[in-house]
């Protein structure tokens, strides 16, 4: 696949654009406020393969907080920013990396004008996060949603430019994933900044890990896209989890290890289901690029899954552990997950 030609950007010390990977953001889901506790999530998502933050800024005091969590954490962040441009005016001052404007709810020139002038001065870029939710209802109301999105987002863009300003990235998200998909297709040829993708509001883990693959992964192929956010009703970490997913499906990043599992069925004569979750729960610590097989049938397993790196075909009773299609050991079935986890380990 041909990746979009951007201009790359700096994000505290990430690049984002260009030819630099596409990275994985997410966002806090505490307090900003609760300084502790930020910083406890924040570690979580670095740990996990997060590479940057965003917090959200609903008060002064959230912005302030800004100058304390960033001398306890190494990620860069970003400040979300709604309704008050004093908000992001303040982020800036507490030595923010980056703020995410939605242009749905700061429409003010003069406003946007003082937050350009901070951020141009501190050299810090403004993300324009189009929000399908928050889009002005006298904004274009019997335009199509796509086109809508786009011509706000387009409308921020040319101000933004015709003040000198073009640290810049943009964002389209709607909890429509077609109307997503056409907006970044539209959007993609017009601008040279960086794309941020997302499928917003997406749901639980199960559901808003679909639709985000889905809409995802369609304008990823595309070559569209140069940093992703998945929006999911739980930890952010399994964002971060879902994000790397979708980018080692597609070939885009390598991180972190990588489960092969058949679905089992009824020719499965042990827990398949268990055995490849106890597999997963060890795999997610990891991050190492390791590819692992949990194949339920001992006669296809090791074919099946020949290009693992460590893999076990499980029989009655018993297992066969194998590297690369080759057999290795056999391992009772009560030492499945163990005699997995020591060869895991001696990958890395």
């Amino acid at each position: 696949m041909k990746r979009r030609i951007s201009i790359p950007l700096k994000i505290g010390k990430v690049t984002v654009g260009g030819e630099a990977p596409i990275a994985v953001q997410s966002m806090t889901k505490t307090d900003t406020r609760d300084i502790q506790a930020t910083i406890k999530q924040i570690k979580e998502l670095e740990e996990c393969g997060c590479e940057i933050v965003r917090l959200a800024i609903p008060d002064k005091e959230a912005a302030e907080s800004i100058s304390a969590i960033k001398r306890s954490v190494s990620l860069p962040l970003i400040a979300d920013i709604h309704f008050d441009y004093r908000l992001a005016l303040a982020a800036l001052q507490a030595g923010v990396d980056g703020i995410r404007l939605n242009p749905g709810n700061i429409r003010d020139r003069e406003q946007i004008a003082k937050m350009v002038a901070a951020a141009r001065e501190k050299e810090i870029p403004i993300r324009i996060g189009v929000n399908a939710g928050s889009l002005p209802p006298d904004f274009e109301p019997d335009t199509p949603l796509a086109e809508r999105m786009v011509d706000m987002a387009l409308q921020q863009i040319r101000f933004m430019e015709s003040l000198d300003f073009n640290l810049i990235k943009v964002s389209l998200k709607a909890f429509d994933v077609p109307a997503t998909i056409k907006a970044y297709q539209i959007i993609a040829d017009k601008i040279p900044y960086p794309l941020h993708l997302g499928i917003t509001e997406a749901g639980l883990p199960q559901a808003g890990a679909i639709r985000s693959a889905i809409g995802m992964g369609i304008l990823l192929y595309q070559g569209i896209g140069d940093t992703i956010r998945v929006s999911l009703t739980a930890h952010p970490c399994e964002e971060v989890f879902a994000a790397y997913e979708i980018l080692k499906s597609l070939g885009l990043r390598q991180r972190g290890a990588t489960l092969v599992s058949c679905p089992s069925c009824g020719r499965a004569e042990v827990d398949v289901v268990a055995l490849a979750e106890a597999v997963n729960d060890h795999l997610r610590k990891m991050s190492k690029p390791i590819k692992m097989a949990v194949m339920g049938c001992i006669v296809n397993g090791p074919g099946e899954a020949k290009d693992a790196d460590v893999g076990i075909a499980c029989g009655k009773g018993k297992g066969v552990i194998f590297r690369k299609g080759k057999v290795v050991k056999t391992v009772a079935e009560e030492k499945f997950v163990e005699a997995l986890i020591a060869e895991i380990n001696k990958e890395c």
